[in-house]
């Protein structure tokens, strides 16, 4: 059974100001969350925009697989590794990276509501830090929903792309992708977390009102 990580010596009245949305990539978290700051007027923490100062910050003792990563050529990383052995030594998966947001986090005002928003938000790692289980959802894409949202925004070779075998990697890529979801979904039902399955099925303005109930939003 999945259980909560330790809590980084923070107590949930010290982040009750804050929101999350985690979730598989392809699922529009970036898009609901600007929508949520605009409506809201909730400020607003994306984690990928972080990532190149958070790779500064890091080093390879409390963060290897990261710099395994980087190391690695874009075949190696895409094309030459299945997606398991890919999943396996996910960063992401195994929470790297995940200090340097919550350090971030307690240096930005207390006094307003921050919406933080990222595939890094390991449901594990959120939850101990939640006081209610309505400061978090997860939105888990379908894998036929993610390849169209990619294809929608352009970005389906954008990876893939830039390895010698485009069509391998997408594949690799993709099934990677289903196999983390696959596990926030794990996580967060074992936890008893909210989670929404993203599957095209509703427009991105009935998602944002449902993610804002599930987040407890209310409008200034």
């Amino acid at each position: 059974m999945t259980r909560p990580s330790h809590t980084f010596g923070l107590s949930p009245q010290r982040l009750q100001h804050i929101r999350w949305i985690g979730g598989g990539s392809g699922a529009g978290k970036s898009t609901i969350a600007r929508r949520l700051s605009e409506q809201y007027g909730v400020r607003l923490y994306h984690c990928d925009d972080m990532q190149s100062a958070h790779t500064a910050r890091s080093n390879p003792i409390e963060h290897p697989m990261l710099h395994a990563f980087i190391a690695m050529t874009m075949d190696e990383r895409w094309a030459k590794r299945t997606p398991e052995e890919m999943f396996r030594t996910f960063h992401g998966f195994h929470g790297e990276g995940f200090k340097l947001i919550l350090e971030d986090l307690l240096d930005l005002p207390t006094n307003v509501l921050i919406l933080v928003e990222g595939y890094q938000l390991l449901p594990r790692l959120v939850a101990p830090l939640l006081r209610e289980p309505n400061q978090a959802v997860w939105l888990l894409p379908t894998s036929e929903w993610r390849r169209t949202a990619f294809c929608r925004r352009g970005s389906l070779w954008s990876i893939a792309g830039q390895t010698s075998d485009p069509q391998t990697a997408l594949t690799h890529l993709l099934a990677r992708d289903a196999l983390y979801t696959e596990e926030l979904k794990k996580q967060a039902t074992a936890l008893q977390l909210p989670c929404i399955q993203v599957d095209g099925s509703i427009s991105i303005e009935e998602l944002t009102t449902h993610v804002a109930r599930c987040l407890g939003l209310k409008r200034q």
